[in-house]
């Protein structure tokens, strides 16, 4: 589909900044030749006014245009029109016959058709980005729509004044000039509670940037370029109408706080986690996100998660990787969070855990390993084990509870494996060769074909 529509080169930029997790970039001979022929392209008011002016219904368009399929060869399209005619000029047919004679020939005469009927739809959708663009620049040249603060701050910076912080928030602003990636000693930008709807690539140039804030505005995607911020430690995007996070965020290895709550993500970067290693908070509370990456288990350094009202169905296994992790928020996640991991007990420092409002049944065995819980909510819930009446009290008698059913469990196993090894062995030889392997096996994690991991809890009741 992307490849067709490079017939259309200003749609097809315009479409992929509007929704670049969907839609690729134009290639490189495409973006020189737009480069060439709308050189204020790049321009954030210019870009806004194009995105704004595609329609509703281009989604739907361009589906049906990328399965069409190839479009026929003009000869062949020419053939198969002369092919009807003679058809429908030839008497000695009958119209049974010549009907289904003319059909494939029909069938290829519609196809381009449909072809031609849904390009003569981009190719009007192309002239009218042409004339948005022209009216866009015209408008350019007002200057209304630039803060009149902001040009003094680049004016500033330009002059050789050094700028380490900006403040922008609250300034009503709808587009940034390139000019302000430009400020390359800047640490901290706050562009918050604007109207922006599109942040310039040049953002990029802005390497020293520790701290971008970005929230409550209303903005649909970020550039690629973000992703060149290397020193960028907090990044907060939160209350936009983000549908998804580029994949080069993880790039930003400095990052330490991301606040992408409040957005319409439905995902999160399949290698989020490779790359953002030092992260320590992350929330994405208030979102639609049904699975969280494999990668997230990879976020050694993180210590807080927040990820109610989503639509969350589950937590990776490896969660318990994520050992540094002291608060986690899954609540109201409503019919969609049913079951927990095993892994989970492995979080060693987690203090704080609410489940609450879920569709949780039962919590893991091994759920009185988690020591350091002190804060645990399972409200709404329709919890069968623990009951109801150890939940209400406090983490502690849930982890009590959970060690005591644990210790029957294992005291039964002991129980089971000694039968077995006087039915197998016989005799009181066999009852002390069986009870001390099957006793050692339990409490030391072991299995047969070597020995595993012992459990710390388990060697202080041996």
């Amino acid at each position: 589909m992307d490849h067709d529509l490079e017939i259309f080169p200003l749609l097809s930029y315009v479409i992929h900044h509007s929704d670049p997790a969907s839609h690729a970039p134009p290639s490189l001979t495409i973006q020189q030749s737009l480069a060439n022929r709308y050189p204020l392209l790049t321009n954030p008011h210019v870009i806004s006014s194009l995105i704004e002016s595609i329609p509703s219904t281009i989604t739907q368009t361009l589906f049906v245009f990328g399965s069409l399929g190839p479009r026929p060869d003009p000869s062949a399209v020419s053939s198969a029109r002369a092919k009807i005619v003679a058809i429908r000029e030839n008497d000695s047919l009958s119209p049974e016959d010549a009907a289904k004679e003319e059909q494939f020939y029909a069938a290829v005469v519609k196809l381009e058709e449909v072809h031609e009927g849904y390009e003569r739809q981009l190719r009007d959708l192309e002239e009218e980005l042409s004339r948005v663009y022209a009216s866009a620049v015209e408008s350019l040249d007002g200057g209304d729509e630039v803060n009149v603060e902001v040009l003094s701050v680049i004016k500033e910076a330009e002059d050789g004044g050094v700028v380490e912080r900006i403040d922008l928030s609250d300034r009503g602003l709808k587009l940034l000039p390139d000019a302000l990636g430009k400020i390359v000693g800047l640490v901290s930008l706050d562009l918050s509670r604007n109207d922006l709807k599109f942040l310039p690539d040049t953002i990029s140039g802005l390497e020293k940037l520790e701290e971008l804030d970005l929230s409550s505005n209303y903005l649909r995607s970020l550039p690629d370029s973000i992703g060149l911020l290397l020193n960028l430690r907090i990044l907060n995007v939160t209350g936009n109408k983000l549908t998804s996070l580029p994949e080069s965020i993880a790039q930003c290895r400095s990052l330490v706080e991301l606040d992408a709550s409040f957005n319409n993500l439905t995902s999160l970067p399949a290698n989020i986690g490779y790359g953002l290693l030092n992260l320590e908070r992350l929330s994405i509370q208030l979102n639609k996100i049904r699975f969280f990456p494999n990668s997230i288990c990879e976020m050694r350094s993180l210590r807080y998660l927040d990820a109610h009202m989503n639509e969350i169905h589950g937590l990776p296994i490896a969660i318990g990787r994520l050992t540094s992790l002291e608060v986690m928020n899954l609540s109201s996640n409503f019919g969609d969070l049913t079951e927990l991991p095993d892994t989970i007990s492995d979080l060693a420092n987690l203090r704080e855990l609410d489940l609450s409002n879920n569709q949780i049944r039962v919590l893991p065995d091994s759920f009185f390993r988690l020591e350091k819980l002190e804060k645990l909510n399972l409200d709404q819930n329709p919890l069968e084990l623990p009951p109801q009446e150890i939940v209400n009290q406090s983490a502690e008698s849930v982890r009590d509870f959970m060690r005591k059913r644990w210790e029957e469990m294992v005291e039964k196993e002991q129980v089971k494996s000694v039968i077995e090894a006087e039915q197998q062995q016989g005799g009181a030889a066999g009852w002390l060769s069986w009870g001390n392997s099957i006793v050692t096996g339990l409490f030391s994690g072991g299995t047969h074909g070597g020995a595993a991991k012992k459990d710390s809890y388990l060697d202080q009741q041996l």
